[in-house]
Protein backbone atom coordinates (compact mmCIF):
# COMPACT_ATOMS: atom_id res chain seq x y z
CA UNK A 1 0.00 0.00 0.00
CA UNK A 2 2.78 2.50 1.11
CA UNK A 3 4.54 1.55 -2.55
CA UNK A 4 1.82 2.44 -4.14
CA UNK A 5 0.68 5.81 -2.34
CA UNK A 6 4.33 7.01 -3.01
CA UNK A 7 3.96 6.00 -6.96
CA UNK A 8 0.88 7.98 -6.86
CA UNK A 9 1.91 10.70 -5.48
CA UNK A 10 4.82 10.91 -8.10
CA UNK A 11 2.31 11.67 -10.78
CA UNK A 12 0.36 14.10 -9.04
CA UNK A 13 1.41 18.32 -9.46
CA UNK A 14 4.09 19.63 -7.28
CA UNK A 15 7.18 21.39 -6.31
CA UNK A 16 10.70 20.34 -6.99
CA UNK A 17 13.39 21.14 -4.12
CA UNK A 18 15.68 24.37 -5.06
CA UNK A 19 18.92 22.79 -6.27
CA UNK A 20 21.23 25.31 -3.60
CA UNK A 21 20.19 26.48 -0.48
CA UNK A 22 18.39 30.12 -0.92
CA UNK A 23 19.32 33.14 0.62
CA UNK A 24 16.64 34.72 2.57
CA UNK A 25 15.53 37.36 0.33
CA UNK A 26 15.11 34.99 -1.85
CA UNK A 27 12.75 33.41 0.21
CA UNK A 28 10.81 36.08 1.66
CA UNK A 29 10.59 36.96 -2.67
CA UNK A 30 8.89 33.82 -3.34
CA UNK A 31 6.83 33.98 -0.20
CA UNK A 32 6.08 37.42 -1.37
CA UNK A 33 4.86 36.56 -4.73
CA UNK A 34 2.62 33.60 -2.75
CA UNK A 35 0.71 36.11 -0.55
CA UNK A 36 0.05 38.41 -3.91
CA UNK A 37 -1.31 35.02 -5.71
CA UNK A 38 -3.50 34.37 -2.67
CA UNK A 39 -5.18 37.81 -2.11
CA UNK A 40 -5.73 37.65 -5.71
CA UNK A 41 -7.40 34.51 -6.49
CA UNK A 42 -9.55 35.43 -2.97
CA UNK A 43 -11.07 38.48 -5.15
CA UNK A 44 -11.69 35.56 -8.18
CA UNK A 45 -15.24 34.82 -8.00
CA UNK A 46 -16.37 31.25 -8.86
CA UNK A 47 -18.24 31.95 -12.31
CA UNK A 48 -22.17 30.44 -11.85
CA UNK A 49 -22.51 31.10 -8.65
CA UNK A 50 -25.76 32.31 -6.95
CA UNK A 51 -25.01 35.03 -4.68
CA UNK A 52 -27.30 35.19 -1.78
CA UNK A 53 -26.31 31.69 -1.51
CA UNK A 54 -22.65 31.91 -1.04
CA UNK A 55 -23.70 35.38 0.97
CA UNK A 56 -25.66 32.84 3.58
CA UNK A 57 -23.16 30.69 3.61
CA UNK A 58 -20.45 33.09 4.40
CA UNK A 59 -22.52 33.91 8.13
CA UNK A 60 -22.41 30.09 8.12
CA UNK A 61 -19.23 29.42 7.54
CA UNK A 62 -17.03 32.35 9.12
CA UNK A 63 -15.35 30.32 11.44
CA UNK A 64 -14.13 27.77 9.04
CA UNK A 65 -13.38 30.62 6.65
CA UNK A 66 -11.04 32.51 9.00
CA UNK A 67 -9.19 29.63 10.35
CA UNK A 68 -8.06 27.62 7.49
CA UNK A 69 -7.69 30.31 5.13
CA UNK A 70 -10.75 30.34 2.83
CA UNK A 71 -12.14 32.58 0.88
CA UNK A 72 -15.73 31.21 0.21
CA UNK A 73 -17.82 32.37 -3.03
CA UNK A 74 -14.48 32.69 -4.62
CA UNK A 75 -11.97 30.08 -6.26
CA UNK A 76 -10.18 29.63 -3.10
CA UNK A 77 -13.17 28.83 -1.57
CA UNK A 78 -11.55 25.16 0.41
CA UNK A 79 -8.03 27.21 1.59
CA UNK A 80 -6.33 25.14 3.27
CA UNK A 81 -8.98 22.79 4.58
CA UNK A 82 -8.03 20.00 2.30
CA UNK A 83 -4.51 19.96 3.44
CA UNK A 84 -5.63 20.03 6.91
CA UNK A 85 -7.79 17.82 7.02
CA UNK A 86 -5.83 15.20 4.93
CA UNK A 87 -3.22 15.80 8.01
CA UNK A 88 -5.92 15.24 10.93
CA UNK A 89 -7.04 11.68 9.17
CA UNK A 90 -2.94 10.51 9.30
CA UNK A 91 -2.33 11.75 12.25
CA UNK A 92 -4.86 10.07 13.70
CA UNK A 93 -3.64 6.85 12.12
CA UNK A 94 -0.39 6.81 12.71
CA UNK A 95 -0.83 8.15 16.00
CA UNK A 96 -2.98 5.32 17.20
CA UNK A 97 -0.71 2.72 15.08
CA UNK A 98 -3.21 1.79 12.49
CA UNK A 99 -0.66 2.83 9.67
CA UNK A 100 2.96 1.28 11.36
CA UNK A 101 4.84 3.84 9.65
CA UNK A 102 7.90 5.06 12.15
CA UNK A 103 8.03 8.78 10.74
CA UNK A 104 11.08 9.47 12.57
CA UNK A 105 13.09 7.83 9.45
CA UNK A 106 13.24 9.45 6.24
CA UNK A 107 11.78 6.24 4.40
CA UNK A 108 8.50 6.43 7.20
CA UNK A 109 8.49 10.63 6.36
CA UNK A 110 8.07 9.74 3.05
CA UNK A 111 5.57 7.30 3.26
CA UNK A 112 3.42 9.96 5.02
CA UNK A 113 4.11 12.89 2.66
CA UNK A 114 2.67 10.78 0.23
CA UNK A 115 -0.08 9.64 1.59
CA UNK A 116 -0.56 13.48 2.96
CA UNK A 117 -0.18 14.41 -0.76
CA UNK A 118 -2.80 11.95 -2.65
CA UNK A 119 -4.97 12.48 0.34
CA UNK A 120 -5.06 16.14 -0.32
CA UNK A 121 -5.47 15.84 -3.85
CA UNK A 122 -8.70 13.58 -3.36
CA UNK A 123 -10.23 15.71 -0.42
CA UNK A 124 -9.90 18.69 -2.55
CA UNK A 125 -12.17 17.22 -5.47
CA UNK A 126 -14.88 15.47 -2.54
CA UNK A 127 -15.00 18.69 -1.07
CA UNK A 128 -15.33 20.81 -4.18
CA UNK A 129 -18.15 18.79 -4.90
CA UNK A 130 -19.26 18.50 -1.99
CA UNK A 131 -19.94 22.50 -1.33
CA UNK A 132 -21.72 22.46 -4.77
CA UNK A 133 -24.26 19.49 -3.81
CA UNK A 134 -25.21 21.24 -0.70
CA UNK A 135 -26.81 24.20 -2.35
CA UNK A 136 -23.36 27.15 -1.03
CA UNK A 137 -23.33 28.37 -4.47
CA UNK A 138 -27.12 27.72 -5.15
CA UNK A 139 -30.10 24.94 -5.96
CA UNK A 140 -28.15 23.17 -9.26
CA UNK A 141 -31.37 21.08 -9.79
CA UNK A 142 -29.09 18.24 -10.86
CA UNK A 143 -27.81 20.26 -13.84
CA UNK A 144 -24.89 17.88 -14.32
CA UNK A 145 -22.95 20.71 -16.82
CA UNK A 146 -23.39 23.26 -13.81
CA UNK A 147 -22.22 20.58 -10.86
CA UNK A 148 -19.13 20.30 -13.26
CA UNK A 149 -18.60 23.99 -13.96
CA UNK A 150 -19.04 25.26 -9.96
CA UNK A 151 -16.98 21.74 -8.70
CA UNK A 152 -14.28 22.41 -11.54
CA UNK A 153 -13.67 26.01 -10.53
CA UNK A 154 -13.21 25.05 -6.29
CA UNK A 155 -11.05 21.99 -7.34
CA UNK A 156 -8.90 24.24 -9.50
CA UNK A 157 -8.62 27.00 -6.79
CA UNK A 158 -7.90 23.52 -4.31
CA UNK A 159 -5.09 22.26 -6.36
CA UNK A 160 -3.59 25.76 -6.60
CA UNK A 161 -3.71 26.31 -2.66
CA UNK A 162 -1.66 23.12 -2.64
CA UNK A 163 1.02 23.75 -5.10
CA UNK A 164 1.19 27.33 -3.47
CA UNK A 165 1.92 25.65 0.18
CA UNK A 166 4.18 23.21 -1.36
CA UNK A 167 5.76 26.16 -2.99
CA UNK A 168 6.38 28.61 0.12
CA UNK A 169 7.82 24.93 2.51
CA UNK A 170 10.25 24.38 -0.51
CA UNK A 171 11.48 27.91 -1.77
CA UNK A 172 9.65 29.99 0.77
CA UNK A 173 9.69 31.20 4.09
CA UNK A 174 7.63 29.23 6.73
CA UNK A 175 4.75 27.25 5.38
CA UNK A 176 1.94 27.67 3.28
CA UNK A 177 -0.73 27.08 5.56
CA UNK A 178 0.94 29.05 8.18
CA UNK A 179 1.01 31.70 5.60
CA UNK A 180 -2.54 31.82 4.76
CA UNK A 181 -4.24 31.50 8.39
CA UNK A 182 -2.03 34.49 9.33
CA UNK A 183 -2.99 36.60 5.92
CA UNK A 184 -6.74 35.85 6.38
CA UNK A 185 -6.64 36.50 9.76
CA UNK A 186 -4.93 39.85 9.40
CA UNK A 187 -7.29 41.14 7.20
CA UNK A 188 -10.48 40.13 9.32
CA UNK A 189 -8.53 41.90 12.50
CA UNK A 190 -8.04 45.26 10.78
CA UNK A 191 -11.78 44.93 9.57
CA UNK A 192 -13.33 44.44 12.98
CA UNK A 193 -11.03 46.55 14.49
CA UNK A 194 -10.64 49.48 12.67
CA UNK A 195 -12.15 49.61 9.50
CA UNK A 196 -14.62 52.88 8.96
CA UNK A 197 -16.39 51.04 6.68
CA UNK A 198 -20.14 49.51 7.65
CA UNK A 199 -21.93 46.27 6.08
CA UNK A 200 -24.56 48.61 3.90
CA UNK A 201 -23.97 49.74 0.74
CA UNK A 202 -23.79 53.21 -0.43
CA UNK A 203 -24.65 56.01 1.00
CA UNK A 204 -24.75 54.51 4.63
CA UNK A 205 -21.02 54.01 3.81
CA UNK A 206 -19.17 55.54 6.15
CA UNK A 207 -19.17 55.16 10.21
CA UNK A 208 -20.87 58.79 10.48
CA UNK A 209 -23.41 58.68 8.36
CA UNK A 210 -27.29 58.93 9.03
CA UNK A 211 -28.28 55.23 10.67
CA UNK A 212 -24.73 53.34 9.31
CA UNK A 213 -23.85 50.27 11.49
CA UNK A 214 -19.56 50.30 11.48
CA UNK A 215 -17.51 47.60 11.04
CA UNK A 216 -15.03 48.25 13.00
CA UNK A 217 -15.20 48.36 17.03
CA UNK A 218 -13.57 51.67 17.42
CA UNK A 219 -15.90 53.28 15.22
CA UNK A 220 -18.53 51.24 17.13
CA UNK A 221 -17.32 53.04 20.11
CA UNK A 222 -17.22 56.40 19.44
CA UNK A 223 -21.02 55.94 17.68
CA UNK A 224 -22.43 54.61 20.83
CA UNK A 225 -19.71 55.12 23.79
CA UNK A 226 -21.13 51.43 24.75
CA UNK A 227 -18.26 49.69 26.64
CA UNK A 228 -19.14 46.30 24.81
CA UNK A 229 -18.01 47.36 22.03
CA UNK A 230 -14.55 47.41 23.07
CA UNK A 231 -14.57 44.01 23.90
CA UNK A 232 -13.29 42.46 20.89
CA UNK A 233 -9.92 44.81 20.97
CA UNK A 234 -9.55 43.74 24.89
CA UNK A 235 -9.75 39.85 23.75
CA UNK A 236 -7.18 40.16 21.24
CA UNK A 237 -5.16 42.35 23.14
CA UNK A 238 -5.44 39.96 26.25
CA UNK A 239 -5.00 36.54 24.16
CA UNK A 240 -1.80 38.25 22.02
CA UNK A 241 -0.24 38.93 25.07
CA UNK A 242 -1.09 35.94 26.84
CA UNK A 243 0.23 33.72 23.66
CA UNK A 244 3.47 36.05 23.92
CA UNK A 245 4.06 35.27 27.29
CA UNK A 246 3.52 31.41 27.08
CA UNK A 247 5.90 31.48 23.79
CA UNK A 248 8.64 32.93 26.14
CA UNK A 249 7.83 29.96 29.14
CA UNK A 250 10.47 26.83 29.01
CA UNK A 251 12.60 24.40 30.53
CA UNK A 252 16.46 23.92 30.08
CA UNK A 253 18.07 21.24 30.58
CA UNK A 254 22.04 21.09 30.97
CA UNK A 255 24.10 19.13 29.09
CA UNK A 256 27.81 19.13 28.46
CA UNK A 257 29.74 17.62 25.81
CA UNK A 258 31.24 14.35 26.21
CA UNK A 259 34.49 14.97 24.85
CA UNK A 260 35.54 18.06 26.31
CA UNK A 261 35.12 18.85 30.22
CA UNK A 262 33.89 22.19 31.56
CA UNK A 263 31.78 23.03 28.21
CA UNK A 264 28.33 22.67 27.67
CA UNK A 265 24.55 24.09 26.96
CA UNK A 266 21.02 23.76 28.00
CA UNK A 267 18.85 22.54 25.46
CA UNK A 268 15.51 24.06 25.37
CA UNK A 269 11.71 22.66 26.05
CA UNK A 270 9.31 24.90 25.36
CA UNK A 271 5.75 25.06 27.17
CA UNK A 272 3.94 25.48 23.91
CA UNK A 273 5.95 22.14 23.49
CA UNK A 274 3.97 21.50 20.01
CA UNK A 275 3.01 24.80 18.66
CA UNK A 276 -0.44 25.62 17.04
CA UNK A 277 -0.55 22.33 15.09
CA UNK A 278 -3.19 21.32 17.90
CA UNK A 279 -5.41 23.89 17.99
CA UNK A 280 -5.72 24.13 14.32
CA UNK A 281 -6.27 20.56 14.20
CA UNK A 282 -9.46 20.84 16.32
CA UNK A 283 -10.57 23.71 15.26
CA UNK A 284 -10.56 22.11 11.65
CA UNK A 285 -12.41 18.80 12.94
CA UNK A 286 -15.33 21.00 14.69
CA UNK A 287 -15.26 23.00 10.89
CA UNK A 288 -15.82 19.76 9.46
CA UNK A 289 -18.45 18.24 11.69
CA UNK A 290 -20.08 21.85 11.22
CA UNK A 291 -19.88 21.52 6.84
CA UNK A 292 -21.16 18.42 7.35
CA UNK A 293 -24.13 18.72 9.50
CA UNK A 294 -24.75 21.49 6.61
CA UNK A 295 -24.56 18.59 3.46
CA UNK A 296 -26.23 15.97 5.43
CA UNK A 297 -29.32 18.32 7.27
CA UNK A 298 -29.49 21.12 4.69
CA UNK A 299 -31.16 24.19 5.24
CA UNK A 300 -33.99 22.55 7.19
CA UNK A 301 -34.08 19.75 8.53
CA UNK A 302 -32.30 17.01 11.45
CA UNK A 303 -29.94 14.63 11.17
CA UNK A 304 -27.52 12.43 13.62
CA UNK A 305 -25.11 15.72 14.44
CA UNK A 306 -28.16 18.32 15.16
CA UNK A 307 -30.96 20.40 13.88
CA UNK A 308 -31.01 23.26 11.23
CA UNK A 309 -33.10 26.43 10.75
CA UNK A 310 -32.68 28.43 7.56
CA UNK A 311 -29.49 27.43 7.63
CA UNK A 312 -28.35 27.95 11.20
CA UNK A 313 -27.45 25.26 14.14
CA UNK A 314 -30.50 24.88 16.25
CA UNK A 315 -29.81 22.54 18.62
CA UNK A 316 -27.82 18.92 18.25
CA UNK A 317 -23.73 18.53 18.36
CA UNK A 318 -23.62 20.79 15.85
CA UNK A 319 -25.16 23.97 17.95
CA UNK A 320 -22.99 23.10 20.93
CA UNK A 321 -20.05 23.09 18.62
CA UNK A 322 -20.27 26.86 17.96
CA UNK A 323 -18.93 29.46 20.33
CA UNK A 324 -21.41 30.71 22.88
CA UNK A 325 -20.20 33.92 21.84
CA UNK A 326 -23.49 35.96 24.02
CA UNK A 327 -22.33 34.35 27.09
CA UNK A 328 -19.49 36.83 27.53
CA UNK A 329 -21.59 39.84 26.69
CA UNK A 330 -24.74 38.91 28.82
CA UNK A 331 -22.28 38.31 31.66
CA UNK A 332 -20.55 41.17 31.18
CA UNK A 333 -23.83 43.49 31.60
CA UNK A 334 -25.83 41.13 33.84
CA UNK A 335 -23.05 40.53 36.12
CA UNK A 336 -21.83 37.97 37.75
CA UNK A 337 -24.79 38.43 40.72
CA UNK A 338 -27.44 37.74 38.21
CA UNK A 339 -25.15 34.35 36.49
CA UNK A 340 -28.62 32.47 37.51
CA UNK A 341 -30.23 34.18 35.21
CA UNK A 342 -27.59 32.92 32.01
CA UNK A 343 -29.23 29.42 32.73
CA UNK A 344 -27.85 25.71 32.91
CA UNK A 345 -28.08 25.62 29.38
CA UNK A 346 -25.70 28.52 28.18
CA UNK A 347 -22.93 27.43 31.17
CA UNK A 348 -23.34 23.55 29.81
CA UNK A 349 -22.60 24.83 26.60
CA UNK A 350 -20.00 26.99 27.85
CA UNK A 351 -18.16 23.32 29.81
CA UNK A 352 -19.24 21.42 26.83
CA UNK A 353 -17.46 24.23 24.26
CA UNK A 354 -14.60 24.42 26.37
CA UNK A 355 -13.90 20.77 26.46
CA UNK A 356 -13.65 19.96 22.81
CA UNK A 357 -10.98 22.37 22.60
CA UNK A 358 -9.47 21.62 25.63
CA UNK A 359 -9.44 17.85 25.10
CA UNK A 360 -9.22 18.05 21.91
CA UNK A 361 -6.12 20.04 21.59
CA UNK A 362 -4.46 17.50 23.80
CA UNK A 363 -5.31 14.29 21.86
CA UNK A 364 -3.55 15.84 19.06
CA UNK A 365 -0.95 17.25 20.78
CA UNK A 366 -0.07 13.46 21.70
CA UNK A 367 -0.25 12.60 18.48
CA UNK A 368 1.82 15.53 16.92
CA UNK A 369 4.48 14.80 19.25
CA UNK A 370 4.68 10.85 18.18
CA UNK A 371 4.64 11.89 14.33
CA UNK A 372 6.55 14.95 14.26
CA UNK A 373 9.72 13.30 15.80
CA UNK A 374 9.03 15.45 19.13
CA UNK A 375 8.74 12.32 21.23
CA UNK A 376 11.56 11.64 24.24
CA UNK A 377 13.10 9.21 21.72
CA UNK A 378 14.10 11.29 18.86
CA UNK A 379 15.24 14.18 21.06
CA UNK A 380 17.60 11.76 22.35
CA UNK A 381 18.52 10.94 19.23
CA UNK A 382 19.50 14.23 18.27
CA UNK A 383 21.24 14.83 21.54
CA UNK A 384 23.42 11.91 21.37
CA UNK A 385 24.28 12.91 17.64
CA UNK A 386 25.55 16.33 18.74
CA UNK A 387 27.61 14.52 21.05
CA UNK A 388 26.28 15.88 24.66
CA UNK A 389 25.36 13.59 27.42
CA UNK A 390 23.56 14.48 30.64
CA UNK A 391 26.26 15.57 33.56
CA UNK A 392 27.14 13.06 36.03
CA UNK A 393 26.47 10.33 33.60
CA UNK A 394 28.15 8.63 30.86
CA UNK A 395 27.43 9.14 27.28
CA UNK A 396 24.19 6.46 26.82
CA UNK A 397 21.00 7.67 24.94
CA UNK A 398 18.92 5.67 27.71
CA UNK A 399 19.89 8.36 30.09
CA UNK A 400 19.06 11.03 28.04
CA UNK A 401 15.56 9.51 27.49
CA UNK A 402 15.08 8.82 30.69
CA UNK A 403 15.74 12.42 31.91
CA UNK A 404 13.42 13.92 28.45
CA UNK A 405 10.49 11.53 29.83
CA UNK A 406 10.52 13.59 33.17
CA UNK A 407 9.27 16.43 30.47
CA UNK A 408 8.09 15.92 27.46
CA UNK A 409 5.00 13.78 28.30
CA UNK A 410 3.65 16.49 30.83
CA UNK A 411 4.93 19.21 28.37
CA UNK A 412 2.72 17.83 25.54
CA UNK A 413 -0.18 17.66 27.81
CA UNK A 414 0.05 20.85 29.28
CA UNK A 415 0.76 22.47 26.06
CA UNK A 416 -2.15 21.11 24.47
CA UNK A 417 -4.78 21.80 27.27
CA UNK A 418 -3.08 25.59 27.45
CA UNK A 419 -3.50 26.42 23.46
CA UNK A 420 -6.95 24.73 24.01
CA UNK A 421 -8.20 26.35 26.44
CA UNK A 422 -7.07 29.83 25.04
CA UNK A 423 -8.54 29.67 21.87
CA UNK A 424 -11.81 28.58 23.39
CA UNK A 425 -11.97 31.41 25.90
CA UNK A 426 -11.33 33.92 22.71
CA UNK A 427 -13.50 32.54 20.66
CA UNK A 428 -16.42 32.93 23.45
CA UNK A 429 -15.10 36.76 23.86
CA UNK A 430 -14.79 37.34 20.57
CA UNK A 431 -11.81 38.37 19.17
CA UNK A 432 -10.64 39.84 16.35
CA UNK A 433 -10.22 37.70 13.34
CA UNK A 434 -12.00 34.87 15.52
CA UNK A 435 -10.01 33.70 19.30
CA UNK A 436 -8.58 30.98 17.59
CA UNK A 437 -7.07 32.82 14.52
CA UNK A 438 -5.64 35.49 16.58
CA UNK A 439 -4.08 32.60 18.51
CA UNK A 440 -3.25 30.75 15.97
CA UNK A 441 -1.34 33.84 13.83
CA UNK A 442 0.31 35.31 16.82
CA UNK A 443 2.37 32.20 17.17
CA UNK A 444 2.67 31.94 13.71
CA UNK A 445 4.76 34.91 13.52
CA UNK A 446 6.37 34.23 16.58
CA UNK A 447 7.89 31.23 14.92
CA UNK A 448 8.78 33.27 11.68
CA UNK A 449 10.37 35.48 14.12
CA UNK A 450 12.37 32.93 15.49
CA UNK A 451 13.53 31.62 12.47
CA UNK A 452 14.73 35.03 11.78
CA UNK A 453 16.65 35.61 14.32
CA UNK A 454 18.19 31.86 14.79
CA UNK A 455 18.98 31.49 11.48
CA UNK A 456 18.99 34.32 9.10
CA UNK A 457 19.89 37.41 11.45
CA UNK A 458 23.10 37.74 10.04
CA UNK A 459 21.23 38.59 6.24
CA UNK A 460 18.99 41.28 7.96
CA UNK A 461 19.11 44.84 7.31
CA UNK A 462 20.63 46.37 10.34
CA UNK A 463 18.01 48.47 11.40
CA UNK A 464 15.72 45.37 11.17
CA UNK A 465 18.36 43.65 13.10
CA UNK A 466 18.33 46.17 15.75
CA UNK A 467 14.84 45.78 16.02
CA UNK A 468 14.87 42.51 16.43
CA UNK A 469 17.16 42.57 19.15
Amino acid sequence: MASTLVQIASYLPGIKEPEKEQSLKEMLTWTGIVLILYFTLGSINVYGGDVESVNQALQQLETFQTLLGAQIGSIITLGIGPIVTSSIVLQMMVGSELLPWNTNTQEGKRKFQSAQKVLAYGLTVVQAFGYVLSGTFGNVGGDIGLIMLLGGQIALGGFLIILMDDLVQKWGFGSGTGLFIAAGVSKQVFVTIISPLTSTVPPELYWNAPGANPTGAVFQFLQTYEFISLLPIISTVLVFSAVVYMQTMKVEIPLTFGNARGFGQKWPLKFIYTSNMPVILIAALVSNLQIAATVITGENGCSILGCMSNGTASSGLVAWLQAPTGFATNLITSGVQNLQLLGTDSLFHVLFYGSVYTFGSIMFSIFWVKTSGQDADSVADQIQNTGMKVPGFRKDKRIIKKVLNRYIPGLTVLSGAAVGILAAAANMTQAAGGGTGILLTVMILYKLYEQLAQKHMEELHPALKDFMG
